[in-house]
């Protein structure tokens, strides 16, 4: 059986050069595809593996240290704050924000903080208060540095390990010393912790001297916080 012929303007189509597949043209534009990737995936590379490492400086912004980084910091009065246990670089800031004097209850070698207050020009006292056994003396001895302060320019930063014996310490000054009342200072005592029973029998001892001193009777509205079974 013989074919049947084509028409011969289907053959021209056929052999018509711009009609043709355009085999060259589809590899140029797949070979340009495939390199564009490549510089894209070339250019992301680069911003994600050399982007901007932080200067020393701003690495040194995010290591300052701050009020907030010192455990148990409290503003007590105007002139008066505490804290437990601070660095040097504490007590810097501390200086800065206006402390001139330091009152340390930690007892103990305390060289370290001697020589970082010295450094500093800060006025440095140790009262070396033992955790088991607090004393009436202690608190006569800190009292006695407070009232040689300058309350109208000098601030003083109370501090032990945690606060908790600076915690004490303020709130009897407070309430004996400057007057204030003690429902106001015991919420910053009970902020920081509840005395147990050696320290309130101590502070009750504290508040009976100076109730007999100044013929008051200031007393504390709670009772010692349950001693711990061990």
């Amino acid at each position: 059986m013989m074919k049947k012929p084509q028409p011969a303007a289907l053959t021209r189509m056929k052999d018509t050069p711009s009609l043709q597949k355009p085999t060259f043209v589809l590899a140029f534009t797949a070979a340009c595809f495939s390199l564009g990737l490549g510089f894209s995936a070339g250019a992301n590379a680069y911003h994600e593996d050399n982007s901007t490492p932080q200067t020393n400086d701003e690495k040194q912004m995010n290591s300052i240290p701050t009020l907030a980084t010192l455990t148990n910091y409290q503003e007590n009065a105007p002139f008066m704050v505490s804290s437990g246990l601070p660095d040097a670089a504490h007590l810097s800031l501390l200086k800065e924000k206006g402390v001139t004097h330091v009152i340390d209850l930690i007892p103990g070698d305390r060289a370290s903080e001697i020589l970082t207050t010295s450094e500093l020009g800060l006025d440095y006292f140790n009262v070396p208060v033992d955790w088991e056994g607090p004393t009436l003396a202690n608190f006569l001895n800190y009292a006695a540095f407070m009232q040689n302060v300058d309350t109208s320019k000098d601030k003083v930063l109370t501090h032990c390990r945690l606060n908790w014996r600076g915690a004490a310490f303020t709130y009897l000054y407070r309430i004996n010393v400057l007057g204030e009342s003690e429902p106001t200072a015991k919420k910053d005592l009970m902020a920081i912790w509840h005395p147990n029973p050696t320290w309130y029998a101590f502070m009750n001892e504290v508040i009976s001297h100076y109730n007999e001193v100044n013929g008051k009777q200031v007393a504390m509205s709670f009772e010692a916080a349950a001693p711990e079974n061990h």
